[in-house]
């Protein structure tokens, strides 16, 4: 993927996981960055459960950068004490 198609993916991940944890979103360049984080928090965690390395731009690499960045996310909020999950 070239770097447009990263910041892309990024985008559209940390967009998603962050609507899904706290419902008012990141802002753009927080939602790439967590976008990209999360899709290698995700690939970490799945190759850690036995799962193939999910490299592309499908679905299942959709799934699990949101699942990484939904953990990123949460583990964020934890620290500075924001509230998640709303």
């Amino acid at each position: 993927m070239s770097i447009l198609g990263w910041i892309i993916f990024g985008l559209i991940v940390g967009f998603i996981a962050s609507k899904i944890v706290n419902r008012e979103g990141e802002g753009c360049l927080v939602n790439i960055a967590l976008g990209l984080i999360g899709a290698v928090v995700g690939g970490l965690i799945f190759e850690a459960l036995g799962s193939r390395i999910y490299m592309g731009f499908d679905l299942a690499s959709f799934l699990v950068a949101i699942i990484g960045a939904i953990v990123v996310l949460l583990i964020y909020h934890a620290i500075t004490g924001r509230r998640g999950l709303r």
